[in-house]
């Protein structure tokens, strides 16, 4: 049978009739709430008509509103606050800005606020840190400090502004966090304008084979490394500024938009924070391409071990970019125009204890004072629920940062491709696994209209799945032949994996450990460096954009001297694609339990405890998953590394993996923590103790007919539901 034409709402559901909401009462009686002669309850309204049928009451407005917002054709929220829930600063409320307040217009603000952290934490300093090393003369464990600086940040401001910021202004929570967060972008690109001009001190060429090579080993004592402390309070400013974002942003988009349509903006707004490291890492690349000195000349290509890229440019234009954002997302007001209905119409999913403790968070005065959050906490940790889907995130985000952060690296290994290569191929399986599995998680809570307790069965079938396609780690791929490395230099076998790159044809070369430039011979076998081939000459012409080494004693072609080319020989691994297509779904499923997992957590505490719950969550997610994921599996994949770098007698990173052992560990690292995970959700699932069905709509009774100042007349609420 064919529907009547119905009309689009704010948040993108439909009303097959108009819908109008009754005008505030003349004598300001705001909590006053009793019924008109037609038999139809209104609250903080004034009964102009006793209309019996709601079809006619809805015809034609009974009673012309002073103070109205249009929000689509036939549908009027009248506020009973005016101006507090307009847009604008201060007193600044004009009209033009009002057409951005609304759930789409903080939504469109907060992903691009999103965008930009992901861009800059996750993108462009992962992106950068290299050049920094070698610009500002910093050690691997100080660049560690800084990239941890970021989640210590976030560790210590959670707990206050969760707490605070959950029951206060949230926009202005979040206006000023990205606001710090930009300021945080602008001081890290500081030190580039405060040091002197970067001064490239390259040394003799000892790329091929030469009698007599050295190279220093006193590295000369620099001032430069102190500035390693600005970088770190620039990332303790973008922690700083980025907690109220995934806290206060999330519970803001829930509580202003349908309860069946709040999965899906916040599947949107997580999207838009996966695509911003992928941004981060293609335009923070296209950067370091040009000279960190950019208004001079040099003669070092990129190539150039001693090149160092223009790093700061992506700070400056993210930093201007988070400030300019700030200022729409403080016009906001506290709460949206028309967000009262979907108060109204929410009911309670929260998880019941025993001694029911739980009512204790419905008091309006609860956690308004710092007395409460003691017992806040104590509400927390007596929820089972709360606590095992927190175990459970922090096991999810132990594997996606150990993914982001080793994933690259795993591929390189697997496939013999270049750093570069590498992150290009994982970053075409993270942006559609990743950014695909955080919407389409939004969108089957929507669909299907799930609640808690599906909701986390969800959670719990994609943990599963993921745990199954996990074991493709099983298929690994074979190791290119190296010289003195995975063989001797006649093809034999190494004793015992030792590592030995002297051999009688390149016995006087005096080739350097410290200079690793692989070379892949025409003999299809790879060598340390061009010199450790016995490579005498290089060519002027370039093949396939590479440089050509000639007269290569090492190479055997016919008895003749070969050649070799700069770069690691390709790999012909015939499982690539399985083991791609199965890398694909690990990630898929990975991220598409995590908007079902945050959506579960917000509706199994109360209401006014959700702030504060997402915030005692990404402490526990960042504490027992984020901070310590990478160095878990970070510890494990160096257990299978053959060749370490070797700077002046001290080691330094690792050159090349055994990919089997590589595949080991890596699929023992996630089986460990898939298992934990699935074991979270079972548990979660089993202790879940919803509302009781009587008890969850007399819960939504008494709302409907309590404090409120706006309401929907009943026969409008199933229209609004039946599309």
């Amino acid at each position: 049978m064919a529907k009547p034409p119905s009309l689009t709402g704010e948040n993108g559901f439909h009303f097959s009739q108009a819908i109008l909401f009754p005008s505030p009462s003349p004598s300001g009686e705001d909590s006053a709430a009793f019924n008109t002669p037609g038999g139809t309850p209104l609250s903080n309204g004034t009964g102009c008509c006793g209309t019996p049928s709601p079809a006619e009451s809805c015809a034609q407005p009974l009673c012309e509103a002073r103070d109205s917002t249009q929000f689509g054709e036939g549908i009027k929220y009248v506020s009973t606050d005016g101006k507090e829930l307009a847009c604008g600063w201060g007193g600044f409320t004009p009209g033009c800005l009002q057409f951005f307040n609304t759930s789409k217009g903080v939504l469109f603000f907060l992903c691009v606020a999103s965008f930009l952290q992901g861009m800059t934490v996750n993108g462009f300093i992962n992106t950068v840190i290299t050049s920094i090393e070698r610009r500002f003369d910093l050690r691997s464990y100080q660049s560690g400090l800084i990239a941890s600086s970021y989640d210590i940040a976030a560790c210590l401001c959670l707990t206050f502004v969760s707490y605070f910021g959950g029951n206060g202004h949230k926009p202005r929570w979040l206006g000023w966090g990205v606001m710090v967060m930009g300021l945080g972008s602008l001081l890290f690109a500081l030190p580039h304008f405060t040091t002197g001009m970067y001064k490239v001190h390259s040394s003799a060429d000892v790329g091929v084979c030469a009698a007599n090579q050295s190279q220093s080993c006193a590295p000369a004592a620099s001032s430069l490394s102190s500035y390693r402390f600005v970088f770190m309070l620039g990332q303790f400013l973008h922690g700083m500024g980025a907690t109220p974002l995934y806290t206060l942003g999330v519970t803001y988009l829930d509580e202003n938009v349908k309860t069946n349509y709040s999965p899906v903006y916040i599947a949107v707004f997580y999207t838009a924070a996966i695509l911003g490291p992928a941004a981060g890492y293609l335009v923070g690349g296209m950067f370091l391409n040009i000279y960190t000195e950019i208004h001079r000349e040099t003669d070092i290509s990129p190539e150039n071990t001693l090149w160092v890229g223009a790093w700061w440019i992506g700070f400056l234009g993210a930093g201007a970019a988070s400030l300019l954002i700030s200022i729409p997302i403080l016009g906001y007001p506290q709460r949206l125009p028309g967000s009262q209905r979907y108060i109204v119409m929410r009911v309670s999913e929260a998880h019941q204890l025993k001694d029911g403790s739980h009512k204790k968070a419905s008091d309006p005065d609860f956690g308004k004072t710092v007395k409460d959050l003691p017992r806040s906490v104590l509400l927390l940790l007596k929820n089972p629920t709360f606590i095992f889907l927190c175990l459970a995130g922090a096991t999810e985000a132990t594997l996606i940062a150990g993914m982001s952060t080793f994933g690259p690296k795993f591929l390189e290994s697997q496939f013999s491709l270049s750093a570069s290569e590498a992150a290009t191929l994982f970053g075409y399986l993270v942006v559609p696994a990743g950014g695909g599995g955080t919407f389409l998680g939004g969108f089957l809570v929507n669909k299907f209209k799930l609640r808690c307790s599906g909701i986390i069965k969800l959670c719990l079938f994609c943990t599963v799945t993921s745990l199954m396609a996990i074991f493709i780690f099983f298929i690994r791929c074979p190791n290119m032949p190296m010289a003195g490395v995975t063989q001797t230099y006649n093809g034999s076998a190494l004793p015992d994996n030792q590592v030995n790159l002297t051999a009688a044809c390149n016995a006087e070369c005096g080739c350097l450990r410290e200079t690793y430039s692989p070379v892949c011979g025409s003999n299809n076998i790879m060598y340390y460096s061009p010199c450790h081939a016995g490579c005498k000459k290089v060519s002027e012409k370039l093949r396939n954009g590479k440089k050509v080494y000639k007269e290569c004693s090492c190479v055997e072609k016919n008895t003749f001297p070969g050649e070799a080319e700069a770069g690691k020989c390709t790999s012909s691994c015939a499982k690539r694609t399985l083991l791609l297509f199965f890398m694909f779904i690990v990630i898929l499923f990975t991220f598409l339990s995590s908007i079902p997992a945050l959506t579960a957590t917000l509706r199994c505490v109360p209401d006014r405890q959700r702030s504060f719950a997402l915030g005692i969550q990404w402490i526990v997610v960042r504490t027992l998953g984020s901070i310590p994921g990478p160095i878990a599996f970070g510890s494990m994949i160096d257990k299978s590394c053959l060749l370490w770098q070797d700077q002046c007698g001290e080691q330094g990173s690792c050159y090349v993996y055994q990919n089997s052992a590589m595949s080991n560990y890596t699929l023992i690292t996630g089986l460990v923590y898939k298992v934990l995970g699935t074991t979270f959700f079972v548990v979660a699932c089993l202790l879940y103790k919803p509302p009781p069905a009587e008890s969850a709509q007399g819960s939504s009774d008494t709302s409907e007919n309590g404090n409120s100042d706006l309401q929907e007349t009943k026969p409008s609420l199933p229209a609004a539901e039946d599309i």
